[in-house]
C-alpha cells in the first residue's frame, strides 16, 4: 500500500524467480505504481509451510489464519496445511491450503491455497484469513487479503476480526449484503476505538469472497482485488477504489476533502485510496463503505483475491492465464506470488486462490 510518508523499501536479501480513472476493464490498472527493476534473480523463494493434515480449530502465522470447522463428518471435510511461525525468516515466502466440500445440494468442493512475500519491502503489513465453519447450520467459507499502511495494526485487526463479527451479525444468513454492511462499519469503528492514543495513523483494504450455499459475496474496500476465471476468462468482482475514480473524487469533495497528485493521486495529498479501514486522520474523506457483487458459483473455475502488489505488475488476464492449469490452488499461489516479483513489484504480495470442482 502506498502512502506519501512510506520509506523506500529495502532490496531483499536473495529472492524469487520467478492516471485515469479506475474501472471494471481487464487491464486498466496494472499501468499505476508499475515498479520495474533490474534485479538478477539468483535463487527461487524460500518456502515455509508445515505437511498437510487435518485440522480443527485454525493455525497459521502472525499475517494469516487458516481456520477450518468440520461441522459433520458426513458434510464437510476439510485438510489444511499451514504455515509454521515459530522457524519464520522474514525473508521466506509462506503458503498453505486445503480443501473442503460443499454441503446441502450441491455436489462438489472447492480447495484454496495462500501465499504470502515480504518482497522489497523493509516490513510485513499484508495479512490473509481463510477461514470455513458453520452459521446458523450452515457450512460458511470467508476469504480475505488485508493490505496495510502506516503500519501493520489495521491489518492485523481486520484478521482478526472482520470475519468474526460478520458471521456473528444476526442477519448475516437472511440478508448477508446488509449484515456485510453493517459488519465493515462496526469493524471500523471498533479499530478506530481502539487506536485512541496511538500517534501514528494506520489504515487497511480489504478484498473479502464469502461463500454462502451456491452463492458467492464478494465486497471490497481499497485497491487489493478479486478476480474470477469464467469459461478461462478473467472477469472482475471488485473495481479498485483509487482517489482519481470519478465517483470517488466526487464523493470525497462533497465531504469537503480534496485530492492532489503526489506521484499518484493521493487523498490530501496523502493516501492513495480513497476507501480503508482506519486512517482516523482522514476521516470522512477515506470510508470503509464496501462495495458488494454477488455471484452464483456455477461457471466459475477459480477466484484470485490479491494485494496490489501482484495487481500493480500483473493485469487480471494474465493472472488468469497463469494458473488456469494449476490444479494445486497454493501452487497456483505460489505461483502468482513469484511471477509478481519477477516482474520488479516492490511491495509486499499475497494471494489466495480458491478453485471450485464439481463432482457430478
Amino acid at each position: 500500500m502506498d502512502v506519501i510518508e512510506s520509506s523506500t523499501p529495502s532490496l531483499p536479501s536473495s529472492a524469487p524467480a520467478s492516471s485515469s480513472s479506475s474501472s471494471s476493464s481487464d487491464d486498466e490498472n496494472n499501468s499505476n505504481n508499475n515498479n520495474s527493476n533490474n534485479d538478477v534473480i539468483k535463487s527461487p523463494f524460500l518456502r515455509v509451510s508445515a505437511p498437510s493434515r487435518p485440522t480443527s480449530g485454525g493455525g497459521g502465522n502472525e499475517e494469516g489464519t487458516t481456520t477450518t470447522t468440520n461441522t459433520t463428518s458426513t458434510t464437510t471435510t476439510t485438510t489444511t496445511s499451514n504455515t509454521i511461525s515459530n522457524t519464520r525468516d522474514p525473508d521466506a515466502l509462506f503458503s498453505g491450503g486445503g480443501i473442503s466440500f460443499f454441503t446441502g445440494n450441491r455436489d462438489g468442493r472447492f480447495s484454496y491455497g495462500y501465499s504470502s512475500f515480504k518482497g522489497k519491502r523493509s516490513s510485513m503489513e499484508d495479512y490473509y484469513e481463510t477461514r470455513i465453519s458453520e452459521v446458523d447450520g450452515q457450512m460458511v467459507a470467508f476469504f480475505g487479503v488485508f493490505d496495510g499502511h502506516g503500519g501493520s495494526r489495521a491489518a492485523e485487526y481486520l484478521k482478526n476480526n472482520l470475519f468474526k463479527n460478520l458471521s456473528e451479525h444476526p442477519d448475516f444468513i437472511k440478508d448477508t449484503k446488509s449484515a456485510i454492511v453493517e459488519a465493515f462499519k462496526q469493524t471500523d469503528t471498533d479499530y478506530l476505538n481502539d487506536e485512541k492514543g496511538q500517534q501514528r495513523d494506520a489504515g487497511s483494504t480489504a478484498s473479502t469472497a464469502v461463500l454462502l450455499g451456491d452463492r458467492l459475496f464478494v465486497a471490497n474496500v481499497g485497491d487489493s482485488r478479486v478476480v474470477a476465471c469464467r469459461s478461462g476468462s478473467a472477469v472482475p468482482l471488485s473495481i479498485d477504489h483509487k482517489p482519481d475514480r470519478t465517483d470517488e473524487r466526487e464523493r470525497i469533495e462533497k465531504a469537503g476533502g480534496f485530492i492532489l497528485w503526489a506521484g499518484t493521486w493521493r487523498v490530501g495529498g496523502v493516501l492513495a485510496v480513497s476507501r480503508a479501514f482506519g486512517d482516523k486522520l482522514l476521516k470522512p474523506y477515506v470510508v470503509a463503505d464496501p462495495e458488494i457483487q454477488e455471484e452464483e458459483i456455477d461457471g466459475v473455475e477459480f477466484l484470485i483475491i490479491a494485494s496490489d502488489g501482484l495487481w500493480n505488475v500483473v493485469s487480471n488476464s494474465d493472472a488468469v492465464a497463469l494458473v488456469q492449469d494449476i490444479s494445486d490452488a497454493e501452487a497456483a499461489s505460489r505461483k502468482l506470488v513469484q511471477e509478481a516479483y519477477g516482474r520488479g513489484s516492490s511491495d509486499n504480495i499475497t494471494c489466495v486462490v480458491v478453485r471450485f470442482e464439481n463432482l457430478s
